[in-house]
């Protein structure tokens, strides 16, 4: 029904547009009573061989919402009927800022994926720990972190402190966001140095905190084997708890999609199928070179249970969907529960 019907009616309209659309509808019907419960029935997976501990955490299954799709933190308690196992706000900045002008996210129907630049367009993260502070889902929540676009270099490792710091209370795990691509100045970010000298400062504020939460790095598609092994390196070195891997791609590779229109589109972030591989060798090289030192969340082009699968084998321990989740529609993280419970992926591989 999502794919015949509904979302060709979707995908006649912007894409942002839409978006905020759907978040509306999604709240309206959560209003009424009982539907929460259906869904939740209907969409998740209950399995204890979906269940796992990682990183202090226990995930009731391995599919989670990558950030970017709930970045205030307005849906998360309506989206946990969908079945998935955690849910990753972001990414949010210290103050609020209204990110790149539009259009910026656009569709690659035949690709299946998208390109987007928005640019951490979002609330601030004052907004979202009120919002968070209204937690009525016990499933697991991601903060995803980053920079505002404005704040000069001397000021980058000040402005995640200062969202890690008001964010600690509220969320179950963080996630520093060093590539995106659509963000401005964010060269400094690929340094190893830096990355190491940020991530040592958000473990200082971390050790000084009653309960610590897990702290893991999301890098780009991008990376080569020289920069994967220094990501590496710096994971063992701030002994953080792991990487998410991957963001999205400036890379345009083998798109079925004309020079011409890509061209129209411009700059942007690529998500979605075009993606998969290229993800899927970035944790297969983490994975062996790390000699499975660290979990791995692998995202990225996945669109069903077999992409899902293959990431789990190339040696991630939990997954996210984003564009997926949109062209397929949410029955997509029931499938990938259920073909890893059949296959008793987690407890064989």
């Amino acid at each position: 029904m999502y794919k015949a019907i509904i979302r060709p009616i979707l995908f006649a309209f912007d894409p942002e547009k839409i978006h905020h659309f759907t978040f509306g509808f999604i709240k309206f019907v959560h209003k009424i009573p009982f539907v929460s419960s259906i869904l939740s029935r209907v969409y998740t997976v209950k399995d204890k061989k979906l269940e796992q501990n990682l990183f202090g955490l226990n995930f009731k299954n391995p599919v989670g919402l990558a950030a970017g799709f709930d970045k205030n933190g307005e849906l998360f308690n309506e989206l946990s009927a969908f079945g998935f196992g955690f849910i990753e706000v972001g990414t949010v900045t210290p103050v609020a800022q209204e990110g790149n002008p539009k259009k910026r996210l656009f569709r690659l129907k035949e690709d299946r994926g998208l390109i987007n630049r928005m640019g951490f367009n979002n609330k601030g993260v004052d907004a979202l720990v009120e919002r968070l502070k209204n937690r009525k889902t016990d499933t697991i929540i991601g903060g995803n972190i980053g920079k505002n676009t404005q704040s000069d270099s001397d000021q980058y490792i000040e402005d995640y402190k200062q969202t890690f710091e008001k964010l600690h209370d509220v969320v179950d795990y963080f996630v520093v966001n060093i590539s995106c691509p659509n963000v401005g100045s964010m060269a400094k970010l690929q340094d190893k140095d830096f990355i190491l000298e940020l991530l040592n400062a958000l473990q200082a504020i971390n050790h000084s905190k009653k309960k610590q939460k897990p702290i893991l790095l999301k890098i780009a598609p991008d990376l080569n084997d020289q920069q994967l092994d220094e990501i590496i390196e710096v994971v063992l070195a701030a002994k953080i708890q792991g990487v998410i891997a991957s963001n999205t791609s400036t890379n345009r590779a083998d798109l079925k999609m004309s020079e011409a229109e890509l061209d129209k589109i411009g700059n942007g972030g690529l998500s979605g199928q075009p993606v998969k591989d290229r993800s899927t060798k970035v944790i297969a090289y983490l994975a062996k070179n790390s000699n499975h030192a660290f979990p791995i969340i692998g995202v990225g082009g996945i669109h069903s249970a077999k992409d899902a699968i293959e990431k789990i084998k190339a040696g991630a321990s939990l997954v996210q969907v984003y564009t997926g989740f949109i062209y397929e529609g949410p029955k997509l993280v029931k499938s990938i529960n259920k073909e890893i419970a059949k296959l008793n992926l987690l407890h064989t591989k």
